[in-house]
């Protein structure tokens, strides 16, 4: 993120591991609290609403909420039936942007980036240079997206099918996905790097994409190669 671009601090409840960087001008100590509450908050919702409707959190299919579900599981629902998979693989996306949104809604935030598990919400004035990490891949660490300024509330999210415990059907090193919506880019950067088996696959998974105006950019890291499409330019990092 850049030494001194955010006052960063670390909050968690249960599974739930969350990174939060402000702008230094906007920090207050009293968010560390207000952050913690909200995240057992929001685990306690989906907790509530997983012991009337546990199919929710085991499908891997798009999923019917029942009635009076919260608006996170709905949130969850929604951006995991755009992108063909259960809705747990939108949690982390959901949370970070709620988290987000209350911030900015609560106190008077310049900039904002939240990271959950590798899924990333921000709020940016100026630009920022995400690196992308895919573990023992060459070109982990090296490369990266660069967010231009003034663009707003963005949800940038990695899939991968070779590092960390979520679960994955493929065996790409990382795919990025940036959306609008942080919810709906987690969704799809699992629901695309489930088909990445090879780095044969990279070409048609970003043609698959193309229509796909929601997605704002896509990068995919398989077998030391890497593609690329979208609005976002592609920086070298190292």
């Amino acid at each position: 993120m850049g030494e001194g671009r955010f006052r960063s601090f670390t909050t968690g409840y249960k599974e739930t591991d969350l990174w939060v960087g402000i702008d230094p001008d906007s920090y207050l100590e009293e968010m560390k609290v207000y952050c913690f509450d909200k995240i057992k908050a929001y685990r306690k919702q989906i907790e509530n609403y997983l012991s009337i409707d546990p199919e929710f959190g085991l499908t891997l299919k798009p999923h019917q909420t029942k009635k009076n579900a919260p608006d996170l599981a709905l949130e969850m629902a929604i951006a995991a039936r755009k992108a063909n998979v259960g809705p747990m693989a939108a949690v982390a996306g959901a949370f970070a942007q709620q988290l987000g949104y209350d911030l900015m809604n609560n106190f008077k935030i310049t900039e904002i980036a939240i990271e959950n598990g590798g899924d990333i919400f921000l709020h940016l004035i100026n630009p920022l240079v995400l690196s992308i990490f895919a573990g023992n891949s060459p070109l982990s660490g090296k490369i990266g997206i660069e967010i231009p300024k003034d663009t707003g509330y963005i949800g940038v999210c990695t899939s991968s099918g070779t590092v960390g415990p979520s679960l994955s059907f493929g065996k790409a090193d990382a795919v990025m996905v940036a959306c609008k919506d942080t919810a709906l880019a987690d969704a799809w950067a699992t629901s695309l790097g489930n088909v990445v088996q090879t780095s044969e696959d990279i070409d048609s998974v970003l043609k698959f994409t193309e229509n796909i105006q929601e997605i704002l950019s896509l990068v995919i890291i398989c077998d030391g190669k890497v593609g690329i499409r979208g609005i976002f330019d592609l920086k070298l990092t190292k």
